[in-house]
């Protein structure tokens, strides 16, 4: 059956393009390099706000306050939360911290290491996701952490390295603080004794940790936060003031990179156009010859018409296939192995591409009507023409 329908109708679209790949193959490969280039670009770019947002997601779990310094603020601070705040606590922890660096696609970022009591490290691990430990908690007083699986993989530690050193200027600790367990999880974190940071770390004083029962209260929480200790002696840490802060830190990033895509989307049509008018003009004799046998100048420019969508369409979907599998490549070979994130599967990136397919049918529509506007068969077939 199918090949008397093809021999009923050898002109279909479909039909030409597969015999003429030489011809249509070029025009698909463009298409398919660009949106290749546009989703991969802005895959790429969008993977910086992720992986921040992705390394500090631990801090969605709970809300961070600090005195600024005052040790005698603490508890003060400790009060109002536990009378005023709009949703039940779940925890309320006195903690203490100090700082490392974990590695980035735009360079080092600073990474928080909390010093808990015993059992709150236990609620803390189980609230961050659980997951199956390798090794074991640390001794409390002693010189010892718990990190996550993707922070120990970002940083090329495992079981017994030391995670600070006193000779470390960007992760410094009196003592060596050695890697005595690994979590299975797909959270960010590091968590040592609250009892060794009182004894070797300054300054003297506790921060606060307050978890609200689920993320949708937790979420309640940080916003009152904010508006209750506006303007008093408090600093808050909070995933909404993450987020505000990583989309403004890249807004200007995203405004260069619309220039970027603006400018491929004109460069890319105009070639198409160009492209389009040297596939028509190859073509002239036939479309001459064609009616010149019957077939009207309105059925050859449907056809036409049909052909460049297919190549198009085709041309757009393989390239979306292929950066698919180009960005898969690149998250397996360069991004998971240092715990970067990246989404393969990412909307923007792909909703990016829309722009070409979409430009380059209406450049090709009136590069086909311009072409038949003045079209003259009998010229053809006379041979005055080619």
């Amino acid at each position: 059956m199918p090949s008397r329908r093809r021999t009923r109708d050898p002109l279909r679209p479909l039909v030409y393009l597969l015999r003429n790949l030489g011809k249509t193959g070029p025009l698909m490969g463009v298409i398919v390099l660009a949106v290749m280039l546009i989703s991969g670009i802005v895959s790429l770019i969008n993977s910086i706000p992720l992986s921040i947002k992705t390394i500090y997601s631990y801090s969605r779990n709970y809300l961070g306050v600090t005195p600024r310094g005052n040790a005698e603020q603490t508890p003060v601070l400790k009060q109002v939360l536990e009378s005023e705040a709009p949703v039940p606590l779940e925890r309320v922890m006195l903690v203490r911290g100090s700082d490392i660096e974990v590695k980035s696609i735009v360079g080092n970022w600073p990474f928080v290491v909390l010093g808990l009591k015993q059992d709150d490290l236990a609620y803390y691990m189980k609230r961050m996701g659980g997951g199956r430990l390798e090794g074991r908690i640390p001794k409390p007083g002693e010189p010892e952490v718990l990190v996550s699986e993707p922070l120990a993989r970002n940083l090329g530690l495992k079981m017994g390295d030391a995670l600070m050193k006193p000779e470390e200027t960007t992760a410094y600790s009196p003592f060596e603080v050695k890697i005595v367990g690994i979590v299975q999880t797909d959270e960010w974190y590091a968590v040592s004794s609250i009892e060794y940071y009182r004894a070797n770390h300054f300054p003297p004083t506790d921060a606060i940790l307050a978890f609200a029962p689920d993320l949708k209260q937790q979420a309640q929480l940080d916003s009152w936060a904010t508006d209750r200790f506006e303007g008093e002696q408090a600093r808050l840490f909070t995933y909404q003031e993450l987020e505000e802060q990583a989309d403004t830190m890249f807004s200007i990033l995203y405004q260069i990179l619309n220039v970027v895509i603006g400018t491929l989307v004109v460069v890319i049509t105009l070639m198409m156009g160009m492209l389009m008018n040297i596939y028509l003009s190859q073509r002239v004799q036939e479309f001459g010859l064609l009616q010149a046998l019957g077939y009207t100048k309105r059925s050859i420019l449907s056809r036409v018409l049909a052909e460049t969508t297919l190549v198009v369409i085709g041309g757009w979907v393989l390239g979306m296939l292929v950066a698919y599998s180009l960005l898969n490549l690149v998250k397996s070979r360069l991004m998971d192995p240092q715990a970067f994130a990246l989404n393969t599967l990412d909307q923007a990136a792909y909703l990016y591409t829309i722009p070409i397919p979409v430009a380059i049918c209406l450049v090709a529509v009136f590069t086909v009507v311009g072409r038949f506007h003045s079209f003259d068969p009998v010229g053809v077939v006379e041979r005055r023409l080619v």
